[in-house]
This record gives structure tokens, C-alpha cells and sequence, in this order.
């Protein structure tokens, strides 16, 4: 995971439980270009799901592929060494808004549908998501250990996918089409 590593090289001032990933992708820290490495790796990551993701309904890919240009977006726009940015903020929103929603949009009901992709799994990921980040905002709002919270929803934000795609692949070969 590219905040471990970017955190590593931060070193000592930096707290990942209090402070976001954002800022270490901040200009002037010793590891941005690792975190903004990551996020790039990410977006282009949930793209490409996205993209090759057909059993998906499409509204759940267009919620993905839009997670990977906000991915992108954050590492275009990063957070400032010190300080707050509008513009970063809103971007790294809505990154968490769609990427929470795309489980459910992605949903599709059937008993031939991927289980990743039925309505009761994907809704529960929705959920977990949507609870992850309303407690990422608590922890912000109360200097708490935001860190913590961001992490933990980013890391269900960026294996759901893998999660997703094994479902998926499980069903192909269950059905003697691997490819």
C-alpha cells in the first residue's frame, strides 16, 4: 500500500492516525511522490475495472470509472503542506461518494449474477462504505483520528473491486468459460 511506504519515508512528524493520506502527497514531503504514484496506480486501477467489468450493471461502472478519475484528480490536485483546499476536498468527496455508491449501482439481481454483484452483498458493501466515511468526517470534524477512519474506508474502497472481479471470475469458470 502506497501510505505505508510513503509514510515511511515521511518518518517522524507525520501521525497516520490522525492525519489523512492526502498529506503525504502534500509538495515538499519526502514521500508525495510515492503517495501520488499510488493514487495514479489506483484511478488507473478502477478504470480499467470499470471498463472490463460487463456483468456490472453500467451505472455501478460509470460510479467506478468516475472513482479512478477522482483517484487521478487527487494526484493532480493535492493536498497543500499546510492548510486546507477547497478544490482538493471536494475532489477527494466526491472520490468517496461514488466509490461508495457503486456497489449498489453495480448491482444486478438473477441467480446467474456474480454474488458480488447481487443486490444483498452490494448494498452491504454500500453500507459498510457509507458508514466508513460518515465516521472519516466525525474523526475530521473532531481531530480525531481521522487516519484511522480514511484508511480503513479507502482500503474497502480498493479491494471491493478485486473482490467483485474474483466473484465474477468464479462464476466463469463454475460455468466452463474461463476467459
Amino acid at each position: 500500500m502506497g501510505w505505508l511506504v510513503a509514510a515511511s519515508l515521511q518518518g517522524h512528524p507525520y501521525d497516520p492516525a490522525a492525519q489523512t493520506i492526502s498529506v503525504l502527497a502534500a509538495p515538499g514531503n519526502s514521500g508525495s511522490w510515492v503517495m501520488t504514484a499510488a493514487f495514479i496506480a489506483l484511478g488507473l486501477c478502477h478504470l480499467l475495472t470499470a471498463w472490463g467489468l460487463r456483468p456490472a450493471a453500467t451505472a455501478g461502472r460509470l460510479a467506478l470509472a468516475a472513482g479512478g478519475l477522482s483517484a487521478l484528480a487527487v494526484a493532480v490536485v493535492p493536498a497543500p503542506s499546510s492548510g486546507g483546499s477547497l478544490t482538493h476536498g471536494s475532489v477527494a468527496a466526491v472520490g468517496f461518494a461514488v466509490l461508495a455508491a457503486w456497489p449498489v449501482l453495480a448491482a444486478r439481481a438473477g441467480t446467474a449474477v456474480p454474488w458480488a454483484l447481487r443486490p444483498v452483498p452490494s448494498l452491504g458493501a454500500t453500507a459498510v462504505m457509507a458508514v466508513g466515511a460518515a465516521w472519516f468526517l466525525v474523526e475530521l470534524h473532531l481531530h480525531g483520528v481521522a487516519g484511522v477512519a480514511e484508511r480503513a474506508v479507502t482500503t474497502l474502497q480498493s479491494v471491493w473491486p478485486f473482490v467483485v472481479v474474483l466473484s465474477c471470475l468464479r462464476g466463469s469458470v463454475r460455468e466452463g468459460c474461463p476467459n
